[in-house]
Protein backbone atom coordinates (compact mmCIF):
# COMPACT_ATOMS: atom_id res chain seq x y z
CA UNK A 1 0.00 0.00 0.00
CA UNK A 2 0.99 3.52 -0.49
CA UNK A 3 2.03 6.39 1.29
CA UNK A 4 0.74 9.94 1.84
CA UNK A 5 3.64 11.02 -0.26
CA UNK A 6 2.52 9.23 -3.83
CA UNK A 7 -0.74 11.10 -3.39
CA UNK A 8 1.01 14.62 -2.64
CA UNK A 9 3.16 13.98 -5.85
CA UNK A 10 -0.08 14.20 -7.68
CA UNK A 11 -1.27 17.35 -6.16
CA UNK A 12 -0.75 20.94 -6.90
CA UNK A 13 2.44 22.50 -4.67
CA UNK A 14 -0.03 25.73 -3.81
CA UNK A 15 -1.67 25.39 -0.48
CA UNK A 16 -4.31 27.56 0.22
CA UNK A 17 -4.49 29.04 3.85
CA UNK A 18 -5.93 31.93 5.99
CA UNK A 19 -5.68 33.52 8.40
CA UNK A 20 -7.37 33.45 12.29
CA UNK A 21 -8.58 37.02 11.94
CA UNK A 22 -9.94 36.07 7.82
CA UNK A 23 -13.66 37.09 7.70
CA UNK A 24 -15.40 33.95 7.32
CA UNK A 25 -17.18 35.18 4.35
CA UNK A 26 -13.80 35.87 2.79
CA UNK A 27 -12.82 32.26 3.44
CA UNK A 28 -15.92 30.69 2.32
CA UNK A 29 -15.42 32.64 -0.95
CA UNK A 30 -11.74 31.09 -1.52
CA UNK A 31 -13.29 27.58 -1.43
CA UNK A 32 -15.60 28.62 -3.53
CA UNK A 33 -13.34 30.11 -6.23
CA UNK A 34 -10.99 27.09 -6.00
CA UNK A 35 -13.91 24.78 -5.78
CA UNK A 36 -12.35 23.47 -2.33
CA UNK A 37 -14.25 22.34 0.90
CA UNK A 38 -11.95 22.95 3.38
CA UNK A 39 -8.73 25.28 4.17
CA UNK A 40 -6.13 25.28 5.82
CA UNK A 41 -5.88 28.35 9.32
CA UNK A 42 -2.14 29.25 9.30
CA UNK A 43 -0.90 31.70 11.99
CA UNK A 44 2.70 33.73 11.91
CA UNK A 45 3.35 30.44 9.32
CA UNK A 46 2.41 27.62 11.64
CA UNK A 47 -0.95 25.45 11.05
CA UNK A 48 -3.12 27.13 13.47
CA UNK A 49 -6.66 25.39 12.23
CA UNK A 50 -8.82 24.00 9.62
CA UNK A 51 -12.13 25.55 8.09
CA UNK A 52 -14.23 23.21 6.46
CA UNK A 53 -17.73 23.72 4.99
CA UNK A 54 -19.24 21.56 8.05
CA UNK A 55 -17.54 23.84 10.00
CA UNK A 56 -19.40 26.66 8.32
CA UNK A 57 -22.67 25.09 8.97
CA UNK A 58 -22.47 23.72 12.04
CA UNK A 59 -20.50 26.78 14.02
CA UNK A 60 -21.84 29.91 12.30
CA UNK A 61 -24.98 28.90 10.11
CA UNK A 62 -26.87 26.66 12.64
CA UNK A 63 -25.92 29.00 16.09
CA UNK A 64 -27.42 32.31 13.89
CA UNK A 65 -23.45 33.77 12.95
CA UNK A 66 -22.86 36.14 10.30
CA UNK A 67 -20.57 35.52 8.00
CA UNK A 68 -19.34 39.08 7.23
CA UNK A 69 -19.19 39.15 11.19
CA UNK A 70 -17.42 36.42 12.08
CA UNK A 71 -13.55 35.79 12.25
CA UNK A 72 -12.44 32.24 11.29
CA UNK A 73 -10.46 31.76 14.49
CA UNK A 74 -13.71 31.61 16.39
CA UNK A 75 -15.05 28.61 14.27
CA UNK A 76 -12.13 27.19 12.89
CA UNK A 77 -11.13 23.19 14.18
CA UNK A 78 -8.06 23.76 16.01
CA UNK A 79 -7.41 20.15 17.88
CA UNK A 80 -6.06 18.72 14.39
CA UNK A 81 -4.90 15.29 13.57
CA UNK A 82 -2.70 15.29 10.86
CA UNK A 83 -0.24 12.81 9.12
CA UNK A 84 3.30 12.54 7.25
CA UNK A 85 4.42 11.92 4.11
CA UNK A 86 5.46 8.20 5.42
CA UNK A 87 1.84 7.59 6.87
CA UNK A 88 0.02 4.71 5.20
CA UNK A 89 -2.80 5.21 3.13
CA UNK A 90 -4.05 2.49 4.70
CA UNK A 91 -4.12 4.11 8.24
CA UNK A 92 -5.28 7.75 6.26
CA UNK A 93 -8.50 5.55 5.52
CA UNK A 94 -9.06 4.24 9.28
CA UNK A 95 -8.07 8.12 10.64
CA UNK A 96 -10.62 9.60 8.18
CA UNK A 97 -13.38 7.03 8.75
CA UNK A 98 -12.61 6.39 12.79
CA UNK A 99 -12.71 9.88 13.29
CA UNK A 100 -15.11 10.94 10.49
CA UNK A 101 -13.24 13.74 9.01
CA UNK A 102 -12.57 14.57 5.47
CA UNK A 103 -9.44 16.49 5.21
CA UNK A 104 -5.86 15.55 6.92
CA UNK A 105 -2.67 17.83 6.77
CA UNK A 106 -0.06 16.99 6.01
CA UNK A 107 3.19 18.03 8.19
CA UNK A 108 6.22 17.24 8.78
CA UNK A 109 9.31 18.93 11.16
CA UNK A 110 6.26 21.39 12.12
CA UNK A 111 6.09 22.09 8.76
CA UNK A 112 2.87 21.93 6.55
CA UNK A 113 3.58 20.50 3.09
CA UNK A 114 -0.19 20.12 2.19
CA UNK A 115 -3.53 18.53 2.86
CA UNK A 116 -5.15 15.57 1.56
CA UNK A 117 -8.76 14.99 1.33
CA UNK A 118 -10.54 11.69 1.45
CA UNK A 119 -11.19 12.04 -2.70
CA UNK A 120 -7.62 12.10 -2.74
CA UNK A 121 -7.19 8.87 -0.56
CA UNK A 122 -10.40 6.81 -2.24
CA UNK A 123 -9.01 7.85 -5.49
CA UNK A 124 -5.40 6.61 -5.14
CA UNK A 125 -6.56 3.25 -3.72
CA UNK A 126 -9.37 2.80 -6.69
CA UNK A 127 -5.90 3.46 -8.99
CA UNK A 128 -3.52 0.97 -7.03
CA UNK A 129 -6.36 -1.87 -7.16
CA UNK A 130 -6.79 -1.16 -10.92
CA UNK A 131 -2.80 -1.55 -11.94
CA UNK A 132 -3.11 -5.08 -9.51
CA UNK A 133 -6.12 -6.29 -11.60
CA UNK A 134 -4.44 -5.32 -14.90
CA UNK A 135 -1.54 -7.05 -13.88
CA UNK A 136 -3.29 -9.97 -13.18
CA UNK A 137 -4.60 -10.02 -16.04
CA UNK A 138 -1.47 -9.48 -18.08
CA UNK A 139 -0.17 -12.55 -16.19
CA UNK A 140 -2.94 -15.12 -15.96
CA UNK A 141 -3.25 -14.33 -20.18
CA UNK A 142 0.32 -14.05 -20.37
CA UNK A 143 0.51 -10.66 -22.41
Amino acid sequence: MGKVSNILRTKSKTILSVTPDTVVYDAIELMCDHNISAVVVMANERLAGIFTERDYARKLILKGKASKETLIGEVMTEDLITVTPDTSIDECMRLMTGKLIRHLPVVEEDRLLGIISIGDVVKYIIDEQKFIIENMEHYITGS
